[in-house]
């Protein structure tokens, strides 16, 4: 009993920790990293104005704002929420810490939407930000120029055409294997295949929010069509003890 009461207290003070140094880390590197832009756009003398930064900002707003509101909720339930901290701070969730984070998951046999399988996510996250780091210092920054020389040209067309689709079929994959839930995989293919191949070739000008609105649609479909407990069922009297 006293090793659970300490491990649920630990718990506790690591939530109290995340809720107070997540939004602060979040907060800072969003500054420096508009600090860096402002300076760019107002302290080189390029000439951009007011008036163009936020005709700029208004036209990534109408593209991008949608996913900014519909990513955090796709991915919370697998990350959790100190793991979506690191995730935002560091970038590439779709394509690089997501897949990493279910990856580990399912070898440990842990489902996603438990607190076991936070703490296994926040932790593939940090592996998977050091690999990166370390790749990019040797294959990019000492070897990138060499290596590209090496490689034949054919090779770097079938790279730039197929890697992107490659690592997010691998992460589909995965998803649908440690989720075991043939019905919202159904809902989800299908419902994906419709707005690809349907929608976008009826309202081409919805190009950009198919994902957003695929995402929607399963929630709400998949939520509709989940398996539903008897909960009106009146329950059984215990039997009678005679005396």
């Amino acid at each position: 009993m006293s090793t659970q009461n300490s491990s649920l207290s630990g718990l506790a003070q690591f939530d109290r920790t995340t809720s107070i140094w997540g939004p602060i880390t979040l907060g800072l590197g969003f500054l420096i990293s508009l600090g860096a832009a402002l300076f760019a756009a107002f302290g080189t003398g390029l000439g951009i104005t007011g008036q163009e930064v936020w005709s700029a900002f208004g036209i990534v707003f109408a593209t991008f704002g949608i996913i900014a509101i519909v990513e955090p909720i796709s991915y919370y339930p697998i990350l959790g929420r100190s793991a979506m901290y690191q995730a935002f701070m560091i970038g590439n969730i779709a394509n690089k810490l997501l897949p990493a984070a279910i990856i580990a998951q399912t070898d440990l046999g842990e489902k996603p939407g438990t607190r076991r399988a936070e703490l296994i996510a926040g932790a593939a996250i940090i592996g998977a930000a050091m690999v990166h780091i370390v790749t990019l210092i040797i294959f990019v920054g000492l070897l990138g120029t060499w290596l590209l020389a090496l490689l034949p040209e054919s090779m770097i067309t079938v790279a730039r055409l197929y890697i992107l689709a490659a690592v997010f079929g691998a992460v589909t994959i995965q998803t649908v294997v440690s989720m075991k839930n043939l019905r919202t995989t159904l809902i989800a293919a299908v419902v994906a295949a419709a707005v690809v191949f349907g929608l976008v070739k009826v309202a081409p000008a919805l190009t950009n929010f198919t994902t957003a609105i695929s995402v929607v649609l399963v929630i709400v479909i998949a939520w509709f069509a989940r398996e539903r407990s008897d909960q009106t069922a009146t329950p059984q009297a215990p039997p009678a003890v005679g005396h």
